[in-house]
């Protein structure tokens, strides 16, 4: 029904603001260190073999396809042995991508653990930041966020910041309106460099500038993104644990608020091995990765590396850097907290031309620390940090990867008929099924530590892992960009009402992909290659990348969803801030 109220159906946020457990009295003496608690303590047997059958079928059947490939005849011709020897090769590697992805669900699912939270230390000096760019982000959301953090609960120094990069008339009078402090770095050459610390419409330089100029007032900044919402006890679950002198940072997960289309929908659920599993088995090591959107972070650490680091992705960037480093004053290293405790709510992307775009920049980012980065931070990470973060990092690469091998794999084996792994296919789909089962059995067994409140309590999640497949080609192109070094430029995801509008061109990465696996089966039902199972690729590529535009059409031909009214947003932001 148009106009239909959304607030009934609104989640119980400030439950969700308490998923880490009621607060411990405060600590005696000057050793506090961060608690933590194991997340499967309830059931840590199941927990155990359901991630110890994952890992051996998946290896059982890793090792099977190792131990019965057959290497080709040294007597055939060159050219054949060297393309049947690269395509036994890449399948190999394809598996072994598989097998690391299932290695990471199985140690995160053993790993996992939750912090035990304290009460602040109200001598801390806080000062809560978000940032707007005049003209791509709308000042009356940004305003809402403001509002929302004057309502934030700490019991020492807090004041409001907004960081503006175009230090906006409008902007400033609305600060004043709320009682907000205003900074701009607008017309200040050393806050607006080409490239560092201080690089100009970047985030990272717009935090940094403020930090060099106001940071000495405070000791821990709290933010947000200008988008997102944060709720009244937003210090009180996050500033505690840096009683700890070595907590550098802590974070929260992400939350999507605008819950009223499938995008949004999808892009929460995919987000949910990530916020429910991984950043937890990361509190483990003291190594959860710094997430923008919502955070807390200690200025004396931010500023012995530097500040923020100079990448797309500047959290995963300054994460790494971080945990590189020793604290000085203890000699330990930096240590991070994530607290699954839901303390912001935002808005997610709301149309695939925004959805791509951050896809995009994640992973892109990613794949330039893993790619250029990464190996000169291993010597100061040590073994276990180093262990972590490459399979933390590690799915964007090797996604893209194993789409190269398949295509060049499939392209080779449809024109040339050349023959790669030959094994029994029914031994090799009984087993290659049987691993799958029980990898989604596993994902499905650690739903029930899901953050997302929007969620339903049992849900698959299985639209998430459709969605990450979907995503496939974008990973592609980030992946090449990364290793060919071409440039790229921090874009501000459209919030609010500046959501960008989709068209068939949003779909060309896609779209070309899908003609190339619709030529190889054309040249398939040709030349007659596509023996077996080898026609699978091409076809499940081909249905893959017509699937998001196929999506788009029939929403477009569609009736339109009930709109929600600017009643109902007030009126969720207000449900969310109380």
């Amino acid at each position: 029904m148009p106009g239909k109220s959304v607030v009934s159906r609104l989640p119980d946020y400030p439950g969700f603001s308490r998923l880490a457990g009621d607060a411990e009295p405060v600590p005696d003496g000057d050793g506090y260190r961060v608690r933590l608690r194991p997340l499967s303590r309830r059931r840590p047997v199941r927990s155990l073999l359901i991630a110890v059958f994952a890992f051996a079928f998946e290896a059982t059947f890793f090792g099977w396809l190792l131990a019965a490939v057959q290497l080709p005849d040294r007597r055939m011709q060159t050219g054949l042995f060297l393309t049947t020897g690269f395509m036994i090769g890449a399948i190999a590697l394809i598996e072994l991508f598989r097998l690391v992805n299932v290695v990471t669900l199985c140690l995160a699912t053993l790993q996992a653990r939750d912090p035990v939270p304290v009460p602040p230390d109200e001598r801390l000096r806080v000062a809560f930041l978000t940032t707007i760019v005049p003209g791509k982000e709308p000042i009356e959301m940004v305003e809402k966020t403001l509002r929302a953090a004057m309502r934030i609960r700490h019991p020492g120094p807090f004041d409001v910041w907004l960081l503006d990069e175009g230090d906006d008339p409008e902007v400033r009078a609305m600060c004043r309106r709320v009682g907000a402090y205003h900074f701009s770095r607008k017309g200040v050459p050393d806050w607006n460099t080409a490239a560092g610390a201080f690089k100009a419409k970047t985030k990272h330089g717009n935090y940094n500038s403020w930090m060099d100029r106001h940071g000495d007032r405070y000791d821990v900044f709290v933010s947000v993104d200008p988008d997102h919402v944060p709720l009244e006890n937003f210090c009180e679950r996050l500033l505690g644990y840096f009683r700890d002198p070595d907590v550098a940072f802590v974070i929260g997960p992400q939350i999507y608020g605008n819950y009223d289309n499938v995008i949004t929908r999808w892009a929460e659920s995919q987000q949910y091995l990530f916020h429910s599993l991984l950043q937890r088995a990361g509190n483990r090591l003291g190594i959860p990765m710094l997430v923008g959107t919502n955070n807390a972070v200690r200025i004396a650490a931010l500023r012995s590396i530097g500040g923020l680091q100079d990448s797309i992705t500047e959290d995963m960037a300054t994460s790494l850097a971080q945990h590189a480093r020793r604290n000085p004053a203890t000699g330990r290293r930096w240590r991070s907290v994530y607290t699954p405790d839901v303390l912001a709510v935002g808005e997610g992307p709301s149309s695939w031309t925004d959805y791509f775009s951050q896809q995009h920049r994640w992973s892109r980012g990613t794949d330039e620390v893993f790619v250029a980065g990464f190996a000169r931070m291993v010597p100061r990470l040590g073994l276990l940090r180093t262990l972590h973060y490459s399979l933390l990092m590690a799915y964007y690469p090797l996604t893209a990867v194993a789409w190269l091998l398949g295509a060049a794999t499939a392209t080779l084996h449809v024109v040339l008929g050349v023959q790669g792994v030959q094994v029994p296919q029914q031994v090799w789909l009984m087993l290659y099924v049987d691993a799958a089962l029980f990898q989604v059995g596993l994902y499905l067994w650690n739903r029930r530590h899901n953050v997302s409140p929007h969620e339903e309590a049992g849900s698959s999640g299985l639209t998430g892992m459709l969605l990450s497949t979907l995503c496939a080609p974008i990973y592609v192109t980030s992946f090449l960009q990364a290793v060919l070094r071409r440039r790229a430029g921090f874009v501000v995801t459209p919030k609010g009402d500046s959501a960008s509008p989709d068209r068939l061109l949003t779909f060309r990465t896609h779209l070309r992909w899908a003609v190339f696996h619709a030529a190889l089966l054309a040249v398939a039902a040709v030349t007659g290659h596509a023996h077996g199972f080898m026609w699978l690729w091409p076809s499940l590529n081909l249905a893959l990348c017509l699937t998001p535009p196929a999506i788009w059409a029939l929403q477009a031909l569609g009736r339109t969803p009930p709109a929600v009214t600017d009643d109902d947003k007030e009126s969720i932001m207000m449900e969310i801030a109380a």
